[in-house]
């Protein structure tokens, strides 16, 4: 279970798929707290760069991630995650996934429905 937290200031990124679908939900970052809590808990958990703290995904919305799987790349430095999202998406815009929006025609597009209203979870 030995991970390299060297290489990005003590963090890996974690991608993070939904693991019936195997669409992209989002990605993030774990430093060696948050992926102790992951394996130990079985929901994922990451390293907020802005908040600089852990954050379990879900903890103010209670839509958490269920940790099905996990793989490391070859050089042990980042993770995919399949997880079961318990809760109707996962991004705080209110869609199923953070990658949402499509290019096209040099124009960024939103391709999703919302799934949820992140005012009546996120409050404002």
């Amino acid at each position: 279970m030995d991970l390299d937290f060297s290489k990005l200031d003590g963090l890996i990124p974690a991608v993070i798929q939904d693991h019936l679908s195997g669409r992209v939900l989002m990605v993030g970052f774990m430093n060696e707290e948050a992926w102790k809590k992951t394996v130990e808990t079985g929901f994922a958990t990451f390293y907020s760069r802005s908040r600089s703290r852990l954050w379990l995904k879900g903890e103010s919305s209670g839509h958490r991630l269920v940790v099905k799987e996990i793989t490391t790349d070859c050089d042990n430095d980042s993770v995919v995650i399949k997880v079961e999202a318990l809760g109707p998406g996962v991004c705080h815009n209110g869609y199923e996934s953070c990658f949402y929006r499509k290019l096209e025609n040099g124009q960024w597009a939103v391709t999703d429905t919302r799934t949820f209203d992140p005012g009546k979870v996120y409050g404002g």
